[in-house]
């Protein structure tokens, strides 16, 4: 049962015992040489505590809110393409997840079911994420479709103009179902701009994320166009290699916006001590993809649930320990550089789980 798992070490080993080894490598892999991918990790490693003492602790409370949804920890579930993958009820099981514990749901419009199914699994708010993958006219229904549904933000990931390189799954012969479909839908991609997204939020009236913003010139430029949330991601170390960690170009991001505009960061979170570093660098809010997909796979929904419940325990054992009682006192002070102890790899936020490819 999900509530027998006591840590999320245990969580991602019942997953992997699930998954077939094509699912597994597409879970768990990033492009080519998977230099992004481990740098993710070492950005936070990378990062530690200056705790306070001898303050009242008595009352955490680590709820925090973006685009004035109630978040009850400042997570989000990010947008993961194909999740039947991991479980029958794919998305479904995220978005029940995401409702029973109290986050939001950022849904992946490459994942089944279909965006109004999975709208209508659950009252809480959900926030649509749109791959262009047709022309204006198949964009045009994705976007009624989506404000027809009643989602309250429209989400772009804007770092996958091209398909990467994910040699991983490529060893096993496997692509997982969004790769699979015709290759010219890619050439739609290819063309999108900044008119292109602002054009999509005039069209909707909706708050416009933007997944994928990984340098501080294009941060000013989100802004610039109205961007309500900058999306701090390098998709997980699954697109560009050799790129740098998220957390490393969350500072230069945060000053570039100002202010103007809240942000989320993702990629290589895996602990509530990530999420805690993330808020004291200026983000407003993270978002698990692969700890999501750990717990879809091991246990469904009540897997998704548990996770989120171990990674609540960890963020509020840490605030206390470091002296505060609400994630809005965070900031730079709490933290600074530190050399890392642990070489990174996909497992090195746990103790006991190997690196390297697991058949």
């Amino acid at each position: 049962m999900a509530l027998d798992y006591v840590t999320n070490e245990e969580v991602v080993q019942a997953a992997r015992k699930k998954l077939f080894q094509g699912a597994y490598d597409y879970l768990v892999g990033g492009a080519e040489t998977e230099t992004t991918f481990r740098r993710n990790r070492l950005a936070f490693d990378t990062v530690a505590f200056r705790p306070r003492v001898l303050v009242d602790v008595s009352d955490v409370d680590p709820a925090t809110t973006l685009l004035g949804h109630k978040l009850r920890i400042p997570v989000l579930l990010a947008p993961i393409g194909s999740l039947q993958t991991f479980d029958p009820e794919g998305g479904l099981g995220s978005t029940k997840a995401a409702h029973q514990f109290g986050i939001v749901h950022v849904v992946s419009s490459a994942t089944e079911p279909g965006l109004e199914e999975i709208a209508a699994a659950s009252p809480s708010p959900k926030i649509y994420q749109l791959y262009i993958r047709g022309d204006e006219a198949w964009v045009e229904d994705r976007l009624k479709r989506a404000v027809d549904a009643g989602y309250k933000a429209l989400c772009i990931t804007v770092d996958t103009a091209v398909d990467s390189i994910r040699e991983r799954p490529l060893l096993t012969r496997w692509a997982q179902p969004t790769r699979r479909r015709d290759p010219r839908e890619r050439e739609y991609s290819k063309k999108v701009t900044w008119d292109t997204v602002q054009g999509y939020k005039q069209r909707t009236g909706l708050p416009l994320l933007i997944k994928g913003i990984a340098t501080a010139e294009d941060a000013a430029i989100a802004v610039q166009r109205g961007v309500d949330v900058v999306w701090v991601s390098n998709h997980g170390g699954r697109q560009l290699d050799h790129g740098l960690g998220s957390m490393d170009t969350l500072p230069e991001i945060v000053q570039a916006v100002g202010g103007k505009a809240e942000i989320v960061l993702d990629g290589g979170v895996y602990r509530g001590s990530d999420v805690l570093k993330a808020i004291a660098l200026g983000a407003n809010a993270v978002a698990i993809g692969r700890l999501q997909g750990y717990g879809l796979a091991a246990a469904g929904a009540e897997g998704v649930v548990r996770v989120l419940e171990i990674l609540e325990g960890e963020i509020r054992s840490a605030m206390g320990l470091m002296g505060i009682t609400r994630v809005s006192q965070l900031n730079p002070s709490y933290v600074t550089k530190a050399p890392m102890v642990t070489m990174p790899h996909e497992h090195s936020a746990w103790v006991n789980l190997p690196g390297g490819r697991i058949q």
